[in-house]
């Protein structure tokens, strides 16, 4: 081997790469994922066991030929890090340490010239001129006459979307079914994995009936129809790259990840979480379920991957980023907290982004906005999925660039800032209902953290009642002395819908009406903590219709406000009403003032 690659060379950009690659030791059904300059993921199958293969700190040698250009690259790596999936997958991470000959330059060309790979099945003269010509620039058109051509441009593993042309329906269908239960029926491992497989895009006639049942089984990516605008195409095949590249980068990065949540486990349970040891915020996560969210938060905290805290309100989102920011590396820079439900689109748009002077009412000096104010530090964004579909794609451009431009503004700035965003809802849930960006949660996604409910963990609620006594106590200046047993057991037993929040107002009810000294006692407590709530009939009593409708109208909207902390917008999206609307009749009420 010659020219060694320094290991000290910085990684470069990945780009996907589905071919068979050969090992020395030797690796089953061994393909790689993704390719750099520097290094090259691997997926293989470990048919003899896990003792099979290079270990992790082992030198491989690689062999495999780059698609398209037919040339053959011959390398020696070091193995950083190795994965065993359940099953009989394995994954690995190899570093370049040497090539043969010119190999290094021939990759280093292949990855600079490389476009996006697209395979076009049964098209006819007409339909492969305007797929030439909408692809010039963009992607590389291949075709494919009949299936067995088709299955050959698929086996040389870079064809990221395929194009199903023609007018008969029937051979169209027939091959995406195919090639459906092709992937399906491939256990061996002997491929990609089916979520990095080529993207299908169906520009042929169909019965919708089909069409929908390969979309639900995720079989197809588009369908186009027969002629499709040259936008369309272009848009289909550029989406198809992007969600490819992403999914394949989240892959490596969730295994990478889970190897070292694996390797770090016990160590993680012995080690405090910060030099100080446990820190006032960590009250109540002596649970197991805590413990395991503790342990996730520990590994992705140096690690600079966006991270998505799912859970319901009140479980202490904010506190769990306020802990992976500490841990870090960027605590001595900012943490900026927003939340996302709070404000409307053009004042959150503001808020996070910045605005010059002039650039709508009452902006009357620039803002440089919470991007630029957590510049080499944390952003949490909570609550993000309340945001709109513009504002989303203006995230996603942050995301992706660092770029932030303030509203009104033509000056850009880049910024260096971690992003850990919050949701009370499943955001997969939400993409598939339509409401959330698809290409946004997968940048969000790369590393999520499901929070339990407190109602899952009753052995925390008696260290967060004391925390919270103690906090309370000195906030309001109160000598409260303890959690009588009862209490404890009163407390334990309730379900906490308002969760850790609930629990904390609770407390600070009991303290403000306690006496010097006094132990917290049930008479402290809420009427009816712990047990349902007496029967309502709204209905009920006397007044005419109108009277009783509007009575049940002003205890709904009541109960919404309280439930999302008075904020308007948030009630609002809650009852599926107008804010505009909801306003209006909350003031009716009373509930409700103009200046609010």
């Amino acid at each position: 081997m010659t020219r060694p690659v320094s290991a000290y060379a910085p990684r470069s950009e990945r780009k996907p790469l589905y071919v068979k690659v050969v090992t020395q030791p030797a690796l089953q059904g061994c393909w790689a994922v993704n390719i750099s300059e520097t290094g090259i993921g691997l997926i293989a199958t470990t048919p003899h066991g896990p003792q099979e293969g290079p270990r992790e700190g082992e030198q491989v040698e690689l062999s495999f030929t780059l698609p398209g250009s037919g040339e053959h690259i011959r390398a020696r790596g070091d193995v950083r890090w190795r994965h065993e999936s359940a099953g009989s997958v394995m994954a690995l991470g190899v570093f370049f340490l040497s090539f043969e000959g010119s190999d290094a330059v021939k990759l280093a060309r292949f990855l600079s010239t490389a476009r996006v790979q697209v395979g076009v099945a049964f098209a006819g003269d007409e339909d492969a001129a305007r797929i030439r010509d909408a692809l010039e620039g963009q992607a590389t058109p291949r075709f494919a006459a009949t299936e067995d051509e088709v299955h050959g441009l698929l086996a040389s593993g870079d064809v990221t979307a395929l194009l199903v042309c023609g007018d008969d329906a029937r051979r169209a269908l027939a091959l995406v079914e195919g090639l459906a239960s092709r992937q399906e029926a491939d256990l061996s491992g002997a491929g990609p994995p089916g979520d990095l497989a080529t993207r299908i895009i169906h520009c042929a006639p169909a019965e919708p009936e089909r069409l929908v049942a390969l979309f639900n089984t995720g079989h197809l990516f588009r369908a186009l129809g027969p002629a499709p605008s040259r936008e369309a195409l272009v848009q289909a095949v550029l989406a198809a790259g992007r969600e490819r590249g992403v999914r394949t980068e989240q892959w490596r990065m969730a295994l990478e990840l889970e190897r070292n949540l694996l390797r770090e486990r016990a160590l993680t349970q012995q080690m405090p979480l910060s030099p100080g040891g446990r820190g006032e915020d960590e009250a109540g996560f002596r649970s197991a379920a805590m413990q395991r969210v503790l342990e996730m938060v520990r590994l992705v905290a140096p690690h600079r991957v966006a991270v998505l805290l799912q859970g319901e309100t009140g479980t202490g989102k904010e506190v769990l980023a306020r802990i992976l920011h500490r841990l870090s590396g960027r605590g001595e820079s900012p943490l900026v907290v927003q939340d996302c439900g709070a404000l409307t689109e053009t004042l959150l748009e503001s808020e996070l982004f910045g605005h010059v002077k002039g650039a709508f009412t009452n902006a009357v000096a620039d803002h440089p906005g919470l991007f630029v104010l957590a510049d080499g530090g944390t952003i949490f964004l909570d609550e993000i999925e309340n945001t709109t579909p513009n504002l989303q794609a203006k995230l996603l451009r942050v995301l992706e660039t660092g770029d932030v431009r303030p509203v009104g503004g033509t000056q850009v700035k880049h910024v260096d800032v971690r992003v850990v965003a919050a949701s009370n809802k499943d955001l997969g849930e939400e993409v598939r209902a339509g409401r959330f960006r698809a290409d946004l949660f997968y940048r969000l996604n790369s590393f999520t953290i499901d929070i339990p409910p407190l109602r899952s963990r009753p052995e925390d609620v008696p260290e967060l009642a004391r925390h919270f006594l103690q906090v309370f106590n000195r906030a309001l200046r109160r000598s409260a002395s303890g959690v009588s047993a009862d209490v404890e057991a009163t407390l334990c037993a309730y379900a906490w819908p308002g969760n850790v929040r609930e629990l904390r107002n609770v407390i600070e009810r009991a303290v403000l009406l306690s006496r010097p000294g006094e132990v917290l006692s049930r008479r402290l407590l809420p009427p009816g903590l712990g047990a349902p709530p007496p029967a309502r009939n709204e209905l009920s009593g006397d007044g005419s219709l109108r009277a009783r409708l509007e009575r049940v109208e002003r205890e709904l909207i009541r109960e919404a406000l309280e439930r999302h902390g008075g904020v308007l917008r948030r009630a609002a999206v809650a009852l599926g009403m107008d804010p505009v609307t909801l306003g209006r009749r909350a003031r009716r009420h009373g509930l409700w003032k103009a200046e609010d």
